[in-house]
C-alpha cells in the first residue's frame, strides 16, 4: 500500500495512525502542501477534489478522505479494532468524529484560510482558525465519555485518531486547552501509545 501524505496534514496523521493500529506496512508518498502539489492536473486526475491524505492499494484501487479509508481498515482488517460492538457506542463515537472531521477540521484548512487570509487579512485567518477550533474542541469536550483514559473509556476508539492530531493544529493556533481537560487527558493517554507516536508528524520523513 501507498499512502499519499503530507507529514503536517492532520487528515494524512489519522490515516497514519489507523495503519500502524493495524500494524499493516505501508509506503509514504510524500506531498508538500506548500507548493501546490495537490492542485497540479496529474493529482487532480487521481483524486478530483485535488486533497490528501489517498491509500493506494496493491491492487491499485485508490482510496480518499480520512474517514472512508479508516473505515475501510476497519471492514478489511477488524483486529485491533476501532470500533466497539455495541451500536449506540459506535453512534456516539462517530459523533466525535464527525463534529471534527466534518464540522471544525474544514474550517481552519489551508484553502479556507488562504482566502479569509486573501480577503480580509492574516490576523483575521488566524483568528478565524483559533475561534473554530474553540467551539469543536468544546463541544467534543461536552461529548466525551466522563470515565476512562481513553475517549470513550479503557480502550482507545476511533474518537481517539481524530483527537489527537485536532490538538496539534489548536496549539498551532495558539487555542487555550486549559477548559478542555478532559481531551486534554484523553490526548495523553492516546500519544502514549505505540501507533500514535509512529504517526507523529515529526517523525514522518518527509518532516523538516
Amino acid at each position: 500500500m501507498r499512502l499519499y501524505s503530507y507529514f503536517r496534514s492532520g487528515a494524512a496523521w489519522r490515516v497514519r495512525i489507523g495503519l500502524h493500529w493495524k500494524g499493516l506496512a505501508f509506503e509514504t508518498v510524500a506531498m508538500d502542501l506548500r507548493t501546490g502539489v495537490q492542485s497540479a492536473p496529474a493529482w487532480r486526475a487521481r483524486n478530483p477534489q485535488g486533497l490528501i491524505p489517498a491509500l493506494e492499494l496493491d491492487d491499485g484501487t485508490f482510496l480518499t478522505q480520512s474517514l472512508a479509508i479508516l473505515e475501510w481498515l476497519e471492514e478489511r482488517h477488524p483486529t485491533p479494532a476501532f470500533l466497539p460492538p455495541c451500536p449506540e457506542q459506535r453512534a456516539r463515537i462517530r459523533a466525535v468524529v464527525l463534529a471534527i472531521a466534518a464540522d471544525t477540521h474544514p474550517l481552519q484548512n489551508l484553502g479556507v484560510l488562504k482566502r479569509i487570509e486573501a480577503l480580509a487579512g492574516a490576523d483575521a485567518a488566524r483568528d478565524w482558525a483559533r475561534s473554530s477550533i474553540t467551539h469543536g474542541l468544546m463541544a467534543v469536550e461536552a461529548l466525551l465519555s466522563a470515565q476512562g483514559p481513553f475517549a470513550f473509556g479503557d480502550a482507545p476508539t476511533l474518537a481517539d485518531i481524530f483527537i489527537v492530531p485536532q490538538l496539534f493544529n489548536a496549539r498551532r493556533f495558539r487555542v487555550d486547552l486549559s477548559a478542555l481537560p478532559r481531551i486534554s487527558a484523553v490526548e495523553a493517554a492516546a500519544s502514549a501509545l505505540p501507533a500514535f507516536q509512529q504517526a507523529h508528524p515529526d517523525v514522518q520523513p518527509d518532516a523538516d
